[in-house]
């Protein structure tokens, strides 16, 4: 007698399959993304070992950390255009004329604090949507409609100013810059940390901050994916303006008062710490906190120098040498991070 056995029906035996090896995190892209913060305590640890009686003190450190808050305020308004794929060289003479206006207003006319600072983030505005018309409407590279409406403006900080400073403000925005401390640090640091935090959330998780960054990385394609790219790239303009204005009223405080020229040196490490920024914590984007940590690295170094004696010109070299390397290596990134993408 035979039996025939089935073998569709006859048991198998399944072997399971072996694990998936776990991955490890590349430590490259995380190395990447905080080379800046090792950096900066690089800088720290150094000028710490060879000035260890002035440079790693509490009052060294609360006045770094209060000192930079126009700077990092005015840098967190340019990377709005910047990330939009447009510049703002007029942002310091905006800064400066929102400060002047301020102090022209309340201590040579009289007018009380809030009209004046009103009419200064008004003047401020204006020449954001002046910076909008000449490159949006009329076509004129932000570089170039941007570098001839701040030099207007400088030349009305100095007609209106008269070519001279002015002090004695109101001494309630005295105090509520630099007259009061949290923690050892004077309150204008707190708001440019609390904007660092607004812009963040902004850039991440906002569908302005995509809109922004996708127009930066090509008008073209986002204008044919149906955004409305001349608004976004205006309203940019518009916004570091504004930003621009909120600095000058921090300056004008820290000054307790105004002067037509002294704005003109924010420049250089503004841009700087701006581009340097998009080398960290998101490479390859201009972002808030890459910023945060760009200015104070910056600011580490020059305030280091300055402890050992080295000449005032060393920090002129210091900042343009920054600005040089900070582009260089934000578009050396940006190229990396698409190459990425489009794997």
């Amino acid at each position: 007698m035979s039996v025939t056995i089935d073998k569709t029906t006859a048991p198998t035996t399944v072997t399971p399959e072996a694990a998936p090896p776990k991955r490890r995190p590349a430590l490259g892209p995380l190395f990447e993304k905080y080379a800046l913060v090792l950096a900066l305590v690089a800088v720290v640890v150094f000028f710490s070992v060879l000035r260890p009686e002035i440079y790693p003190t509490a009052n060294n450190l609360q006045n770094i950390l209060g000192s930079q808050a126009v700077l990092l305020i005015l840098a967190l308004g340019l990377i709005v255009p910047l990330t939009a794929g447009e510049f703002d060289l007029s942002a310091v003479s905006t800064m400066s004329l929102s400060a002047m206006t301020i102090a022209v207003l309340n201590v040579q006319h009289g007018w009380s604090l809030l009209p004046a600072i009103v009419v200064a983030i008004l003047a401020s505005v204006f020449v954001g949507l002046v910076n909008a018309l000449l490159v949006v409407r009329l076509q004129i590279d932000s570089f170039i409609a941007t570098l001839g409406s701040g030099t207007v403006v400088l030349g009305v900080v100095q007609w209106i100013s008269d070519s001279t400073s002015v002090t004695g403000i109101d001494s309630a925005l005295v105090d509520a810059t630099i007259g009061t401390r949290f923690l050892g640090v004077s309150l204008q640091f707190y708001y440019a940390l609390a904007l660092v935090l607004v812009m963040a959330v902004v850039f991440q998780y906002t569908p302005i901050g995509r809109r922004l960054l996708f127009v930066g990385r090509g008008a073209q394609v986002a204008r044919l994916s149906g955004l409305h790219v001349d608004r976004i790239r205006g309203g940019a303009l518009v916004t570091s303006a504004f930003v621009a204005a909120l600095a000058g009223i921090v300056y004008a405080g820290m000054l307790s008062g105004a002067d037509p020229s002294s704005g003109q040196s924010f420049m250089l490490p503004a841009f700087a710490a701006a581009f340097l920024g998009a080398t960290a914590i998101v490479p390859g984007r201009f972002n808030a906190f890459g910023t945060l940590v760009a200015v104070y690295f910056l600011v580490a170094g020059v305030v280091g120098l300055q402890m050992l004696g080295v000449a005032s010109f060393v920090q002129q070299l210091f900042y343009g040498g920054a600005l040089v390397i900070a582009v260089a290596l934000s578009g050396a990134v940006r190229r990396r991070t698409a190459s990425r993408t489009t794997r």
